[in-house]
């Protein structure tokens, strides 16, 4: 018997060994590219700075991350970004939901893959464009201003609630198409129980609908969440004097690299943080 019989045959013989071949690739590249490239960030973020020539010390302290908790303006940007992070995730499950619904459950069955089309279409344009046109439309005299004058408003200008907007607007499609996909599965007849029993709408959407759709609202809320908190260009075109953690870590890139680093690793944490209370809720265990 040949070596490639009895390598076959072991194969058949033994699923686990099969499925460990199929992943070991991918999961090679896992660890090496991606978990070594953090535990890299990390291990940078414990070197420092030669105040006088700017090259990099290699030598281990923790002054890095001791000045991010100790400096208010680290603190401060690192709670903005967090806050900013979540009033886009908050603003997209309002702006999705209905959305969402209306594309699941109540246009016509022929209509819903042109309406998903639809919701995707702003993802195929460039990142780039969308963010300048939206600076465009938020400048003095912009369409917001145009739009806004006769009620006698202003547009917001640039700034925080310009940044809000326009990665509210940016993200909003990967917090519709979990929503969608979700309310898709929901079967009528559920909906059908509640009001043959008497719930009112709220009282069906409280109690039947929202506790099935969770874990796609939570799946949304991790892109929205993860994207708005690691974002910098965004807050660049759109965002004046506004500072949060993706602008100022590309700020210190080149001339601090190892308090880069130490900024770097705090949307990593955060964002382990967010999915450990995510999954504590029970949300994603169905997913």
């Amino acid at each position: 018997m040949t070596v490639g019989k009895k390598a076959a045959g072991a194969l058949r013989r033994s699923p686990r060994l099969r499925l460990a071949l199929l992943l070991a690739a991918p999961l090679t590249w896992l660890v090496v590219a991606y978990l070594g490239s953090l535990a890299v960030l990390f291990l940078s973020g414990l070197w420092t700075t030669d105040p006088f020539t700017s090259d990099i010390v290699r030598s281990w302290t923790l002054s890095n991350f001791k000045t991010l908790f100790t400096t208010d303006v680290y603190r401060q940007v690192a709670l903005r970004s967090v806050g900013v992070a979540l009033g886009v995730t908050a603003l997209c499950i309002v702006l999705a939901f209905p959305i969402a619904f209306y594309t699941a459950r109540v246009a016509r069955p022929r209509w819903r893959p042109l309406l998903v089309v639809a919701l995707l279409t702003p993802l195929w344009a460039s990142y780039l464009v969308k963010a300048y046109a939206w600076r465009v439309m938020l400048a003095e005299g912009g369409l917001l201003d145009w739009l806004l004058t006769p009620f006698g408003i202003s547009g917001p200008g640039y700034g925080l609630t310009a940044t809000v907007l326009v990665l509210t607007y940016l993200w909003l499609p990967y917090m519709i198409l979990p929503i969608h996909a979700g309310l898709e599965r929901v079967p009528d007849r559920l909906l059908d129980a509640s009001a043959d029993l008497g719930a009112r709408t709220w009282r069906t959407f409280r109690t039947v609908l929202l506790p099935l759709v969770l874990p796609s609202v939570a799946a949304g809320s991790v892109f929205t969440f993860s994207l708005s908190l690691g974002d910098y260009i965004a807050v660049q075109i759109v965002g004046g004097r506004t500072q949060l953690i993706g602008n100022v870590i590309y700020a210190n890139i080149t001339l601090d690299l190892p308090l880069a680093a130490a900024l770097g690793t705090v949307p990593v944490v955060v964002i382990v943080l967010y999915l450990l209370a995510v999954r504590r809720t029970g949300a994603l265990s169905s997913l």
